[in-house]
């Protein structure tokens, strides 16, 4: 039987799938809060859990990284989860079809990478999106970044900015080396990012441009480095207001960001 551990970031407690033999809830950003809710914390062993603020999600898939001994890593979300094929539309249904250790060992014997299907915006960029709804300069602060400490994927990481799809919200699950490797990689870049980005006036949601970012760096190392991955339904366990959702979309494609940056 494989060790498999994916990590479910969470920041307040909620129902989780049964098989605590492969998901593990994580509360992230512990040094920022004083409640606590019986889960594994971002802020144990080798961590950045401080810095949480910044890197949202990724504080769990850095405690991963840096303290988990599994043969398989996987990061996702306690309302985002990768589902079987057999997954129904049914909100209330959906835990049913997570992705079990029978059906994940299955996959893993075919292919060592999972990912979420690509989210696509069909209207515009990558870039364009993410100008559009964050500060540009972060974006462009990065591209310097990858072009000065990581050349060779700079190619890749314009490819994937000139598209109008990706493998969103950093979620994945991965043969533990390759997470490792993934990582490694990643990180540099996002805590070089930290220290150049001025985020002196950024409110809540513009301070997690690490984590914003990070989710553009999935696809770029993938394909720089031909790694062969397999794509799965990531299901929203919420019901979502889409008409909010894409009315916000199209406010922010054609009015642009409203917000002033520095």
């Amino acid at each position: 039987m494989k060790n498999i551990k994916i990590l479910v970031a969470t920041h307040k407690p909620y129902v989780f799938p049964e098989d605590d033999s492969i998901y593990v809830p994580i509360q992230v950003g512990c040094d920022e809060v004083e409640e606590r809710f019986g889960y594994t914390g971002d802020n144990t062993g080798d961590n950045i859990s401080y810095k949480h603020r910044f890197y949202s999600d990724l504080s769990s898939m850095y405690w991963g990284w840096k303290n988990l001994d599994c043969d398989y890593m996987g990061s996702c979300h306690y309302r985002r989860y990768f589902v079987s094929k057999k997954a129904k539309k049914s909100k209330e249904k959906i835990f049913k079809y997570i992705l079990d250790r029978e059906e994940l060992e299955s996959m893993l014997e075919k292919c060592p990478v999972i990912i979420a299907k690509p989210r696509r915006y069909y209207i515009e960029t990558i870039e364009s999106h993410y100008d559009h709804t964050h500060n540009p300069k972060d974006f462009d602060i990065a591209r310097e970044i990858i072009a000065e400490i990581a050349p060779d994927y700079l190619d890749n990481f314009n490819r994937v900015a000139n598209r109008t799809w990706a493998h969103m919200f950093n979620t994945f699950i991965m043969r533990k080396d390759l997470a490792d490797e993934f990582c490694e990689w990643m990180f540099p870049i996002l805590f070089e990012l930290e220290k150049r980005v001025d985020y002196s006036e950024y409110n809540i949601f513009e301070s997690r441009f690490c984590g914003y970012i990070a989710e553009f760096l999935l696809d770029t190392w993938l394909e720089k480095n031909e790694i062969e991955f397999q794509t799965v339904k990531l299901a929203f366990l919420e019901k979502q207001n889409w008409l909010k959702k894409g009315g916000n979309f199209l406010k922010n494609k054609f009015l642009r960001n409203t917000r002033t940056f520095k």
